[in-house]
């Protein structure tokens, strides 16, 4: 963010200014998710149709009230994980939070959200019901919001999901240090970043709700955020501001699907803040965020951690000592 000021600022202060905003920044989704603390996936976790089992009179009950509301399978979805996430989610404080949180999202996904929550199901369907069951990501790619003009800016050199073999978790990797973020904002507005970022949110939670039936585990979202050749300075406030306001709200449209996240090769100086910062952060954000160098280092496009190699097989290693390890 950008705070107005009748003042001028020196040098140093305007560089330990940006530098504090970027931690801000940085921190600021894992806070919003550390408020919809449910764990993590992981080998030997209950099974989804235990859990279904266990909580199926609330599940009955949400998706009773959100098919009241709407009986389009976009704003409504039939899948009973999407309403176990509801009913599994311990930020809530009672039922009729709960309740009352259902029915905000569910009329965002018949008003403000439909175009994006609409598209997205389309895409999902059409990409999961590729020949031989095999995905296909190319519908999902061509209807995303403003696609013209993002694409040459996020490829799979900036971003990509893949998923874990064993825990079936999606694995989101973003590389902000390489995204030319003040070139990309030159021809979209906030809003419309805004729009593609929760496209792709309300992509992985579908895909996320889909495989947790299909493998039978509770699929979560891992965020890996490599943050190396981040630049502390300078940079598009349009766009810290359009990844602030989708990481809040996806929070609030979203409840238990965020697994740990990972902020990786933090640059020196960033790093050094960290530490210093790290102690006063609630335990409960502690428990969901790590900070490490190494992974990613030696990856030039992410497309090496989706197919078969040393490269992915080295990147699920680390994953496993990172996200499913205490």
């Amino acid at each position: 963010h950008q705070y107005p000021s009748n003042t001028s600022t020196l040098p140093t202060e305007h560089f330990f200014s940006s530098t504090m905003k970027l931690l801000a920044h940085c921190c600021l989704g894992i806070a919003c998710v550390a408020s919809f603390a449910s764990g993590f996936s992981a080998p030997g976790a209950a099974s989804v149709q235990a859990l279904l089992s266990t909580n199926q009179e609330k599940i009955a009950s949400l998706k009773t009230i959100a098919q009241s509301i709407s009986s389009d399978a976009a704003v409504a979805p039939t899948n009973d994980v999407f309403y176990l996430r509801y009913a599994l989610e311990t930020s809530y404080e009672n039922d009729d939070e709960r309740t009352e949180a259902l029915k905000s999202n569910i009329q965002w996904r018949l008003t403000d959200g439909k175009d994006i929550v609409a598209t997205a199901h389309q895409a999902v369907q059409a990409a999961s019901g590729a020949e031989n069951a095999k995905w296909d990501n190319q519908p999902v790619q061509q209807a995303a919001p403003h696609i013209d003009r993002i694409s040459k800016y996020l490829t799979t050199v900036q971003c990509l999901t893949t998923s874990h073999p064993t825990t079936h978790d999606l694995i989101y990797c973003v590389r902000a240090g390489k995204i030319d973020d003040k070139a990309l904002m030159s021809t979209v507005t906030v809003d419309e970043m805004v729009d593609f970022f929760l496209y792709v949110k309300e992509v992985n939670a579908a895909v996320a709700d889909m495989r947790s039936i299909e493998t039978d585990s509770l699929v979560k979202i891992v965020t890996c955020n490599d943050m190396m050749g981040l630049k502390l300075v300078g940079g598009s406030s349009d766009f810290r501001s359009a990844l602030s306001v989708s990481s809040k709200k996806a929070t609030q449209l979203y409840p238990s699907l965020s697994g740990r996240t990972l902020l990786l090769n933090l640059p020196k100086l960033l790093g050094a803040i960290v530490k210093l910062f790290t102690p006063l952060f609630p335990k409960v954000v502690m428990e969901r965020i790590r900070f490490v160098s190494g992974p990613l280092k030696d990856v030039e496009d992410l497309v090496q951690i989706s197919k078969s190699g040393a490269a992915r097989n080295e990147f699920i290693k680390q994953m496993d000592e990172l996200v499913y390890s205490d």
